[in-house]
Parts: structure tokens; sequence; C-alpha cells
């Protein structure tokens, strides 16, 4: 019997020596934080991000999860990476709902007594004095609520568990800003799942877009009244996030088992329906999305496996959405994995945390690519206050090369969404060395509150944020 090769194998032995040849004369080119952005080190921190916030400040409170939630809360400040405590608000904030009011305070609702029940507390803390203020309970308990702030500045809280597993507080209530008391919305009774995905609409109702498939409008005038909203097209999105900017709702992966697809409706059109958009390059569960200031979505971590929180098959690997051009691109790679309990969150500087994970603490810190593209525009001044319906001016050295202005809202995430964060995209005119900016419409496109103010370059580079504070109109 003949040991001879055959000639095919001779001829695949002989292409897979040139191929090595060819891979070590031309070695494969390294990508460059200008293409796939650069991750920071990981730093240990006392307890697991599960909530975590943008204060006006410019610094980040997080809070940790289960028992963590009855230790004080830390601040974190970005430019000096120190950890300092803060006060306890005398309970376990876990699995609370949060949105920023229009004075910059945080109300937070509901809390944690053990698993699938929860705190009827609700309280109000100020990042200027570092104090919490303790407000009427709310209707019952709430864990895995969802916080809304309006047009005017009151907040609709709804749903979350009370006393068990599915006992769901179906009676959403609307927090009065200017009294500091709750109203029952007794005619908008309804069971939701766990932190329903919802946003205030440009015409003043309330957009349910998840998890569940079924939509739905509420009207939080008077006791409250439901109406139909057009169905999303994709099933169940349990633990996928949701983002609105300027006006469209976007709601990315999630579901069980996991889903790459991607969805949008405009609410701004008469008539909006959910159209699919690109999805991602791999299915994720448990991930977050970012919003950032050219106007793009960051998506980082999650699980590509069934199961709730599948560590066996990470993601590591960030990616963003392009709205502008509906394209993904895959980004650099951080070393931990961040599924549930994972947080991120929009830095003034551009660059974005990513903290949490079950037991997970540590974080890091995301420089996207547009950090490495060049010099920075720079603000000179600007209006600490800006009026929705007019124009205000921005004096800047860079006004010849500025090609978009957006404002985002500050961050306020856990469990997978940010019940805060929204863009609001500005039309201006150049001056010699200022821009004439318009700004938002009214209040329902931007709700009250601080915002951080960006600007972008025509390289893509944005600006340092400089906080403003949209006022409240009649």
């Amino acid at each position: 019997m003949s040991m001879r090769p055959s000639p095919t194998r001779v001829r695949v032995f002989a292409l897979w020596l040139v191929a090595c040849a060819a891979a070590l004369a031309f070695p494969a080119k390294a990508q460059t934080p200008a293409e796939v952005g650069q991750w920071s080190g990981i730093m240990s921190w006392p307890i697991s991000a599960t909530h975590v916030h943008l204060l006006p400040t410019g610094k980040v409170m997080f809070i940790g999860e289960f028992e963590e939630g009855d230790t004080p809360p830390r601040l974190w400040d970005p430019a000096t990476n120190g950890i300092s405590s803060l006060p306890w608000p005398g309970y376990n904030s876990f699995c609370a709902g949060h949105s920023y009011l229009a004075d910059g305070r945080l109300l937070v609702t509901g809390g944690h007594v053990e698993s699938h029940v929860g705190l009827e507390d609700a309280s109000l803390f100020d990042p200027f004095t570092s104090q919490w203020t303790r407000l009427p309970d709310m209707n019952d308990g709430r864990w895995y609520p969802t916080n809304i702030t309006l047009a005017n500045g009151d907040v609709v809280v709804i749903s979350g568990e009370t006393v068990g597993s599915g006992i769901m507080n179906e009676l959403p209530q609307r927090y009065l800003s200017a009294t500091g008391t709750w109203r029952d919305l007794t005619t908008a009774r309804l069971k939701l799942p766990y932190y329903p995905r919802m946003f205030l609409a440009p015409d003043g109702r309330l957009f349910l877009a998840g998890p569940s498939r079924t939509c739905r409008y509420l009207n939080p005038s008077g006791t409250g009244t439901w109406s139909a909203a057009p169905s999303r097209l994709f099933g169940a999105r349990s633990y996928g996030p949701a983002v609105i900017l300027d006006g469209k709702v976007v709601i990315i992966g999630g579901g069980d088992p996991p889903t790459a697809t991607v969805e949008q409706i405009d609410l701004t059109t008469p008539s909006p329906v959910w159209r699919y958009m690109a999805s991602m390059s791999i299915p994720r569960r448990q991930h977050n999305a970012t919003l950032l200031p050219d106007g793009t979505v960051l998506v980082m971590g999650g699980s590509a496996g069934s199961g709730f929180d599948n560590k066996s098959t990470p993601v590591y690997a960030a990616e963003v959405w392009n709205p502008a051009t509906n394209v993904w691109t895959k980004l650099a790679s951080n070393r931990v994995y961040r599924g549930y309990h994972s947080t991120s969150l929009l830095l003034p500087d551009g660059r974005v945390l990513s903290a949490g994970g079950r037991n997970v603490r540590n974080a890091e810190v995301f420089s996207p690519p547009y950090l490495f593209k060049g010099a920075r525009p720079t603000v000179g001044s600007a209006p600490d206050v800006v009026t929705p319906g007019t124009t205000f001016t921005l004096s800047t050295p860079d006004a010849g090369r500025v090609t978009k202005v957006t404002l985002i809202a500050l961050g306020s995430v856990t469990h997978a969404f940010d019940q805060n964060q929204r863009l609001v995209t500005l039309g201006f005119t150049r001056g010699a060395g200022s821009l004439t900016v318009s700004a938002p419409a009214n209040n329902n496109v931007a709700p009250p509150g601080y915002y951080q103010l960006f600007l972008v370059n025509d390289a893509g580079v944005p600006s340092v944020g400089r906080m403003v504070r949209i006022a409240r109109t009649p």
C-alpha cells in the first residue's frame, strides 16, 4: 500500500504554507483607538453599581444590590477617580425607580424588603447638599418600578411588585412636584411587567414601548387614561434597553433566547409605526444602551445565550449604532462580564462608565473612537438656564467647524434601562465666534431639568458637556 500523499493533499498543504508565510510577512493590522475606542483599567469599587446617576455636579452616585442597599450610597468623581460615602436614605433603595425633577433633585421610588417584595417609601436626593428628604409614602410597595418625568416637572410612577412574585402594583400615581404629594391615577389601573420601558412622547402622553410586545399610551391628566398604540414587531424583549432620541424610541435586543434585532418608532409622525432597523452583530440580553453626544447609540455588555443571566456566553465587544446610516460598528472589548445588575452612564467628558453586575464590585470606563480623532471643540460661554421655544447664544472659537449641537438628559440607570436619558438635537446658525441655537420647542420634547450640552465638530469630535438647565414653561 502506497504511503505517498495524494496530489490534492499536497496542494492543500502548499496553500496552507503560503497562507502562513503571508500572515508572517504581513500580520493583521491592529485596530487603533480612533477606529474601535479604548477601555480603561478595571477599578475596584466598594459596592456593586446597580443603580447609577449622573448628578448635575458632574459626579456619579451609585447604589448597590440586595444587602448593599442597606449601606450608604457612594459618590465617584470622574475627574479624580475618588470615591466617598453619601448619607443613607434610611431604607434599602435597591430595586427602586428614579428620575430627575426640574430643579436637579433625584426622585427615588420604592425599594427592597426581599426579592419580589417592595417598599412604599419615596425620597428626594439633593445633589447640591447631598441630603435626603423623605416624602409621603406611595399607595403601595414597588419593587422594579419606572419613573417618568412629565413636561411640568411632575413624575408618574408605574408598576413594581408589592408582596410577591407577579403581584404587581397596578395603580399608577403621579408625584405632584409643587406640593410634594401623590395623586393616584385611579382610571389607569393596569398590570405591567418589571421596569416598563416608558417615555414622555412629543404630544405629552407617555408611551409604553416594552418589554412586552403590546404598546400603549398613557394620558397622565386627571385620573389617567390608557389608549392603544402600535404593537412592536418582535415578541417580548425582557432585559433589553430602550432609548429616545429626537422623538424616536429605539428598543434593542433582549428576550429569552436573546435577539440581535432592533426596532424603532418615530413618535413625531402622525401615524407612527414600528420598523426593524439593522441588527446588532450578536444577540444580547442584560446589556445597556447609552446615548452619545454625536447622536449615536452605544451598546455594551450582556449575554448572548439563553437563560436569565447566562455568564457562559458573555458579550465583551461594545458596538455603536448610527441612526443616520442605520449601521452598527463593532468596537473594542472589555474584560469583565457585565450582565444582570450592570449599568452604563455617559460622563461629561464624553467617556462612558460601565460598572457592576451580580456581585461584581468594579467598574471600567470606555473612551469612544471620537475621542481619538483630533482636538475637541470648546464652549466659551453658555447660559445656565435655557427656556423652551427661544434661542440662545453660545460663544465658541470653533463655530466654523461645528456641525451638531445636542442635549442629553442626565442618566439614571438600573436593570438595563435608563429612566431619565434622552437626546435632543438642536438647530443653530453660525456667527463670528458664536452659535445662535434654537432651544427645544417645548417641555414635551425636553422635560425640565438638567442636561449636558455638547458641540460636535466636522470630525465627529464632541466638546466636554456643559451642564444647562431646561426651564419649565407654563
